[in-house]
């Protein structure tokens, strides 16, 4: 049997998420509370999200959104999967903690405040899931526009979202983009 490269690219994209999300999930978590939201966007929801991330862009920065939204959204059309993360923004229960900037818990939750350990959680994971890419290769770049248009979307509600373009290419797409924002 003969199999063709562009087959087994989007194969191996397809394994490595896989082993992304895997990762993502059994990164540490704060007092030991799984709030992660984890999905993998190919097709026309990956589309989808590209035309959310152009919107966002135009809304955001109007005639510049093509600096950086629709920078991120050529590469999104470009990978082959998107890997989103998403984390629960509400409060963990951490005991005198006060990392969300507020006394407490209720503090934070009454003035509609983010728990801090969200953005660890959401961090840490990420930060597995592209470690995980690496070691077999891929080419992937951690994006706050993605994180941004999904965060509009239905995926899960209340939820500070990154995401992650994954490509095999003969060249790295996330390099040489050629647009840069201010």
């Amino acid at each position: 049997m003969l199999y063709k490269s562009d087959y087994l690219e989007e194969q191996a994209v397809l394994h490595v998420t896989t082993k992304m999300c895997a990762a993502a999930r059994t990164a540490p978590k704060a007092h030991g509370k799984d709030t992660l939201h984890i999905f993998v966007l190919t097709g026309e929801e990956k589309e989808e999200l590209a035309q959310k991330m152009e919107e966002v862009g135009k809304r955001e920065m109007g005639d510049k959104m093509s600096t950086w939204y629709g920078r991120d959204a050529a590469n999104v059309r470009a990978a082959q999967a998107v890997v989103l993360i998403g984390a629960d923004k509400k409060q963990r229960g951490v005991p005198h903690c006060g990392y969300c900037g507020f006394v407490d818990c209720n503090g934070c939750k009454n003035n509609g405040g983010n728990c801090g350990f969200a953005y660890v959680d959401l961090g840490i994971a990420v930060s597995s899931a592209v470690s995980t890419a690496s070691l077999d290769k891929v080419d992937c770049r951690i994006m706050y526009s993605v994180g941004k248009a999904a965060a509009e979307m239905d995926f899960a509600p209340d939820c500070l979202w990154l995401g992650i373009p994954v490509s095999v290419s003969g060249k790295n797409i996330f390099f040489d983009r050629g647009v840069f924002h201010d």
